[in-house]
Order: structure tokens, then sequence, then C-alpha cells
């Protein structure tokens, strides 16, 4: 059975691709789609991305997208391309303050330190995504949520959208973990500015996005390189653990030269059996 998809990340080449998850962001939702599924894809429009270039086109309907962020009015407007050679649809969601300014390294400063304000503005760009669905009049079945940047996509469905109206019912959301870093580390001062449930179990004030996922989120897909088998330190965490019958891990054969078409296999599996 075929699905709607909504790929959410914060990579897709050419636009941005500092980890690497810009690949995998062209050829995963090309394979699903190849596969039947509808797939749409959405990322930051980064300040340097060409839209000439790229051929950015303004839609009406996204112009205007409001919503709430950190107890204020918020608007954000997106616009339409496709992943260069492919049919895959991208929309490009656009902030002054929170996407224009970023050079291509993105999560990082020129000189190397890492963006202080990174959980608070993929917070922003998760509610963002979430607010256009009545804006795109389409309501996908899935949300697939890569990465540390989207990881709190889950749990502000489930708190501020889930059954809100037609738009949102039914949704399910599977969060893909490709790395286990610094970057995963997001603090409770900031989850609760951005009002992302935190389970009652989870302490302290520095936590794991993941962890926090794990309780809102349907499934977690961790994926396993030859060079580094994140799963084993993933699941000793708490949250995770607790949540372990939502997980499936994916043990890749190579670090460089992916086999996407044996990703995108495991990830159609993975969707349709996600209760």
């Amino acid at each position: 059975m075929t699905k709607k998809l909504y790929y959410i990340t914060t990579e897709i080449t050419p636009f941005a691709n500092p980890t690497g998850l810009g690949d995998f962001s062209v050829h995963v939702p090309l394979k699903l789609q190849e596969k039947g599924h509808d797939i749409r894809t959405v990322i930051p429009k980064y300040g340097y991305v060409s839209e000439r270039k790229y051929i950015l086109r303004e839609v009406i309907r996204l112009r205007e997208i409001p919503f709430d962020f950190l107890g204020e009015g918020q608007i954000a407007s997106a616009k339409s391309a496709f992943i260069p050679k492919t049919r895959v649809q991208i929309y490009f969601l656009e902030d002054e303050k929170w996407f224009k300014p970023l050079t291509n390294l993105v999560y990082k400063s020129k000189n190397g330190r890492i963006l202080a304000d990174n959980a608070v503005r993929y917070g922003f760009f998760s509610k963002a995504v979430l607010s256009t669905l009545p804006h795109l009049f389409w309501t996908p079945h899935v949300f697939l949520c890569n990465g540390w940047q989207t990881a709190m996509l889950p749990g502000l469905y489930k708190k501020h959208y889930e059954g809100l109206n037609k738009f949102y019912k039914k949704i399910k959301t599977i969060l893909l973990i490709h790395e286990n870093d610094e970057y995963a580390h997001v603090t409770r001062n900031d989850l609760d500015l951005m009002e992302v449930p935190i389970d009652s179990s989870l302490k302290g004030n520095d936590l794991n996005a993941y962890e926090v996922a794990a309780f809102n989120a349907n499934g977690i897909v961790i994926f396993n390189r030859p060079s580094s088998s994140i799963s084993k330190k993933l699941m000793k965490l708490p949250g995770l653990l607790k949540n372990k019958e939502k997980v499936s891990i994916v043990e890749l054969k190579d670090d460089e030269d992916l086999d996407y078409d044996s990703i995108s296999e495991d990830l159609n599996t993975i969707i349709k059996k996600t209760p």
C-alpha cells in the first residue's frame, strides 16, 4: 500500500550537505517515490541558496504560514522546487531570522563553534513544517523526521496538532537517527520554552533529543555504519530503552557508498509495519 510521506530534513544536496545527510536526502526520497509513495520533502531556505539557479517558485498559498512559537505569533513562508534531476518536490521554508543568516556550515559558525541556538532554530523549523499542512491542502500518512534537527517534531505534533482539524488526523511520526554526537544535546529550559513535552522519567537539564522524541514518535530507525555502531550506545539511554519496541536498527554495509535500494526497502517495510 502506497503512502503519503512528508520527508523533513535540514540537508538536501546540492542545497546543503555539511554532514552527508544531503546525499541521503536525495536518494532515499527518490527511491521511495519509485515505490509509488507520494513523497514531499521540506528544508529550510538558507540565505546562500540561489533562487534563480535552482528555480524556486513562489506558491501563493504558502506566502504566509502563521503559527505560535516561544509565546509569540510567527509568520513563515515557503517556495517550491524539485530536487535536481528528479520529480521529487521540495519546499523551502523561509525566515529572515532563523534561516537566512546561516552559512553553508549550517550548524556551526565560521570559527567552528556549534551555534548555541541550534535547538531553538530547529524547533522553529519543526513548528513551521507542522503548520504547512492546511496551506498545502495535504495530509501525510507519515512524517519522516531526520536526525536531532527534527527530533522535536513528534512531541510538538502530539501536544499541539494531533486531532486539531482534518489535516492532523492519523499521522505517524518516524524518527531517523543517523548520528549520535554533541548536536543531539538539548536543554530542558529550551524544550520548556518551545513547549516540547518531556516525559517525567527524564531527569536533569541536559537532555538527549532522541530520548525526548522516543516517547512521542511512533517509530525510531537507527542507522548503524561499519565505522560507527551507534545503536549500542543509544539503546543504553533510558528513554530509548523504555521505548525499545518502537526501534528498528538498519545495518549499513558501507560508510561511503550507501546501498540506497536496500535502505529504501528497509524503510518501506518499517513504514508499513509502524503502528
